[in-house]
């Protein structure tokens, strides 16, 4: 039986001890602050990435070095037959279509999943992958389960304040400008892979009603079912974990008995939309991890 080892990167939440816990390997994102490079996770925790973020540092983010990734994949193929690697979602980085490119090299050795996803959502897929490989599924077999489930997943987000995304050219300064005045709160969705902005509301828990509403006609319209079982529902949030737990007890109120997760959103989706926000997904289950 083939031994399949399953890798992400740190943009899943997924932190370094975690992954120990799990049996899956995270390779760390980079990031550039004021020239700097830092590891997330390894030389850069949340709370000081907060902190350099807010102090206006100057952030950028990087996909992962060629170099460190062909390095990782080689290290665990000493242990493992095969590697499936589910990187962040090629709509949001390039890191995806590279890795596919290095793979090519391997002899079908690494396997890149290309299911469009970030965050909560693909720590899902990874805990998935894992699953799967402890069932004796090959890379190509793993890949492709999770590859007919990508469509099967929606991610909303609300921003506390407008200046990151103004920062990040996300907004133009007019519009985040007259946004601030009025406090507008915008609420974007992650589907497949683009980031869109999806309404506006003029207060968080307005922001907060609007998504919990698409969840529920996503569960329909995309998921395709009215089945609490069938479906994971997850927080994230940016800095903003007791606003997460008051979020968890309102979706609960609106799907009962559901285990909701809660994670902190990948630094790397952080930097573009800064402190305070919050957001929630909800996804086709491929499997039973428990």
């Amino acid at each position: 039986m083939n031994k399949v080892a399953i890798l992400t990167d740190s943009n899943s939440g997924i932190t370094q001890a975690e992954a120990k816990e799990l049996g899956v390997y995270v390779i760390p994102m980079p990031f550039y602050i004021n020239e700097q490079l830092y590891y997330e996770d390894i030389d850069l925790t949340q709370e000081q990435f907060y902190e350099k973020l807010t102090q206006g540092g100057e952030i950028t983010t990087s996909m992962p070095i060629t170099g460190n990734l062909i390095d990782t994949w080689d290290k665990i193929l000493e242990d493992y037959d095969q590697v499936v690697y589910i990187p962040m979602s090629s709509g949001l980085s390039s890191s995806c279509a590279t890795a596919q490119m290095l793979s090519e090299d391997y002899d079908g050795r690494v396997v890149v999943v290309d299911n469009q996803r970030i965050s909560v959502t693909q720590k899902l897929s990874a805990l998935e992958a894992k699953k799967l490989a402890d069932m004796g599924k090959s890379a190509q077999e793993i890949c492709d389960a999770l590859m007919e489930v990508k469509s099967e997943s929606t991610i909303y987000i609300t921003v506390d304040t407008l200046e990151y995304l103004k920062k990040g050219g996300r907004l133009t300064p007019a519009v985040a400008a007259i946004g601030s005045l009025l406090k507008i709160k915008p609420v974007l969705s992650i589907y497949g892979e683009k980031l869109d902005k999806f309404a506006m509301a003029r207060t968080m828990k307005q922001a907060k009603s609007i998504m919990i509403d698409a969840l529920k006609k996503d569960m329909q319209n995309v998921l395709h079912t009215d089945n609490l079982d069938d479906v994971i529902i997850s927080i994230a949030h940016t800095q903003n974990q007791e606003a997460a737990e008051k979020f968890r007890e309102e979706l609960l109120a609106e799907f009962p008995g559901k285990d909701i997760w809660i994670d902190p959103l990948s630094l790397s989706v952080s930097c573009h939309i800064g402190p305070g926000a919050l957001a929630c997904t909800v996804t086709k289950k491929l499997i039973d991890i428990n």
